[in-house]
């Protein structure tokens, strides 16, 4: 495993070779100030309108954390899940494409150097993603009293999903050489896995007894909106946490499959 942070340190670099991480941090940072003002002035004017309907007890329920905070970073996991495929199309599909995929898998890293190396370098970008999150809420805390354990989980929700939304990228990327199938495919995967899974399952069949089916409730286990979501109201179960180092390691799994076959053929 010493070979992993030559690699995630070299796989770090190329990101900002490229102007595609740039654009993509200036449209992520563009994007959450956006939503952080859209959040903050929907907050407001319903504070303001439930003093005027004179509903004290419920201006009294209403806080920080769950009427801006939260929503806030809600509407940042969906933003994620459209611009990361863009950081983890080049992870192995730019290696193919320059024609240095063979010198790779002939160097004396094993193959999961390669891949752990090539995942970290895309986690620590998606950490640089949500540190420029993180800052909207932390606003707060010079103007405000917000819930500091409802928005580390919050983070924590997005961090998790970012985790494994790089892997499955990362497994997009070994399958292709070309840059934009990959990123078509992570799109199309994380849709299906992050979205569509939950709509099926709200709107799919109940069984005999009014309880979800055997179907069902697998596709509701598989789906990672069900499980970011109970993070993002400030639940941080166990059952929650598992799910998502299921499918990094997983997708991970796949993904050395895929980059080792090459020395099969």
């Amino acid at each position: 495993m010493k070979g992993v942070l030559p690699v995630a340190t070299r796989e770090l670099q190329s990101f900002f070779v490229s102007p595609v991480a740039y654009v993509v941090l200036t449209l992520w940072s563009i994007l959450a100030g956006s939503f952080f003002l859209s959040s903050l002035l929907g907050f407001l004017a319903s504070q303001e309108q439930t003093r005027q309907l004179a509903a004290v007890g419920h201006v009294s329920q209403t806080n920080l954390s769950d009427g801006l905070v939260l929503p806030f970073i809600g509407a940042m996991w969906i933003v994620m899940l459209f611009l990361l495929p863009a950081v983890t199309m080049g992870l192995f599909a730019s290696e193919k494409s320059n024609g240095t995929e063979e010198l790779l898998l002939t160097s004396p890293l094993t193959g999961w150097d390669i891949v752990l190396g090539k995942f970290c370098a895309g986690a620590a970008f998606a950490a640089i993603m949500i540190a420029i999150v993180a800052f909207f809420p932390a606003l707060l805390f010079a103007y405000g009293d917000p819930e500091i354990g409802k928005i580390a989980s919050g983070l924590l929700a997005l961090f998790l999903v970012s985790l494994a939304y790089v892997s499955v990228g990362a497994f997009a990327s070994s399958l292709t050489r070309n840059q934009l199938i990959a990123f078509m495919i992570t799109l199309v995967t994380l849709l299906v896995l992050g979205m569509l899974m939950p709509f099926i399952v709200d709107a799919g069949a109940l069984g005999g007894s009014g309880e979800p089916g055997a179907v069902a409730s697998a596709a509701r286990w598989v789906a990672t909106g069900h499980h970011a979501e109970r993070l993002l109201t400030g639940l941080v179960d166990t059952s929650d946490v598992a799910y998502f180092a299921i499918i990094t390691t997983a997708f991970l799994v796949l993904t050395k499959t895929a980059v080792e076959s090459v020395r099969w053929r």
